[in-house]
């Protein structure tokens, strides 16, 4: 029997990778959950209500884009956040959770060959890895670009060669970036806006944890975009309820661009999309529309910041993040660190490698694991103090 090729030599996924290396070991205390972002706050009690009111809509097929009052409650959001005037008609779609919208924008907006050539598609590494699956799916080259303590944990695509940027189609950044917390600035997202102009690619814009900072809201794509008067259909931004919200089990999410890119993008869709039930639209069109919870959120963050640069700020190369909900922890041997940490503790941590890719016989993460902040303030404090104890002894 034939499968396809292409998924053929796919490294082993992150979880499954995470089981073989810990699993077989006894934790060494009751454990501690710090691997996945999993926000665990509570969702705003009225979500399940609004679900209850709307419920008749089970009935009925949702529409495809997302229904008129959850396509509105986005612009007016998006008008509010970023102060960039989108049309909830032609520049907005609703998604089941902002993966399948990153993952189909590349089989939606980007051409099969560009300038004769194989195309290439540009990603951080380390990287969200929907990333690379949806290069490799549209039979792209994906292109991982260091995003290390030297570039500022965000990809330097300028300093790829000439060769490589004249076939992109585009490139994903992750502002704030998962996993290293690195927020995009106005000169970041105006030379990447620069270099996608010259060399005519698009910019997916992953900003799902936008709404999770210390006191400066990150700028967004689009808004620079505006700003500076490019084109928006150069630019595709992807925003979440998982993290703003603590619905990542709601899975709504939306894109938006320019009309003639979300065209595409809709296209697609009308023939292989799954859109979310119309109960689910009518909870997630009042969330948008709430930022009372997202403060409250916020601040449950912003009090773990301080608590890791507390217990944290005397670790050499100990870096507090600026956004996001992650620590991105220097160590000598990543998977070393973690099982360690697993069996002296019961605190369970990502080993870094396992988000990125090793090219050029080099994997930029591997010495780093991620800490997921998102359990309770007690739990995660805890876990960070076990953390500090057993990897950083005095």
């Amino acid at each position: 029997m034939l499968y396809p090729e292409r998924f053929s030599n796919l490294p082993a996924h992150a979880w499954p990778r995470l089981r073989a290396l810990l699993d077989a070991h006894e934790g060494g205390g009751v454990p501690i959950h710090m691997t996945i972002g999993e926000p665990k706050h509570a969702f705003p009690a009225w979500v399940t209500d609004v679900i209850a009111q709307n419920a008749a809509g089970f009935n009925s097929y949702p529409p495809n884009d997302g229904s008129p009052e959850l396509r509105g409650a986005i612009r007016d959001w998006i008008k509010r956040r970023y102060d960039v005037t989108v049309d909830a008609d032609t520049q907005v779609m609703a998604l089941n959770g902002t993966r399948e919208g990153l993952y189909n924008a590349v089989m939606a907006a980007c051409p099969e060959t560009k300038n004769g050539q194989k195309p290439a598609i540009l990603m951080p590494n380390p990287f969200y890895q929907v990333y690379m699956i949806a290069a490799i799916s549209a039979a792209a080259d994906p292109i991982m670009v260091p995003a290390t303590l030297e570039t500022g944990h965000l990809p330097d695509f300028a300093s790829l060669p000439a060769e490589v940027l004249n076939r992109t189609t585009a490139a994903y950044i992750c502002s704030p970036a998962n996993p290293q917390g690195a927020v995009a600035t106005r000169e970041y997202w105006t030379e990447l806006l620069a270099l996608a102009e010259k060399y005519d690619f698009k910019i997916f814009a992953d900003e799902c944890y936008s709404e999770i900072y210390r006191d400066t809201p990150p700028v967004g794509a689009l808004q620079v975009a505006q700003e500076i008067g490019a084109d928006p259909d150069r630019v595709v931004i992807f925003h979440s309820l998982s993290k703003r919200s603590n619905l990542p089990g709601l899975r709504s999410g939306f894109v938006a661009s320019g009309p003639n890119t979300m065209r595409e993008i809709k296209q697609l869709r009308n023939y292989a999309g799954a859109p979310l039930p119309l109960p689910l639209q009518a909870a997630a069109a009042a969330v948008w529309g709430d930022e009372e919870h997202v403060a409250q959120n916020r601040a449950l963050y912003v009090e773990k910041y301080e608590v890791a640069d507390r217990i944290l700020g005397n670790v050499p190369g100990y870096a507090s993040p600026a956004a996001g909900f992650f620590l991105w922890l220097p160590v000598q041997d990543d998977e070393t660190a973690a099982l360690k940490l697993w069996r002296e503790t019961g605190v369970r941590v990502l080993p870094g490698s396992y988000l990125a890719q090793t090219v050029n016989g080099e994997n930029p993460s591997k010495t780093y694991i991620r800490v997921a902040m998102v359990a309770p303030i007690q739990e995660t404090t805890r876990g960070i103090e076990a953390i500090r104890d057993c990897l950083y002894p005095k």
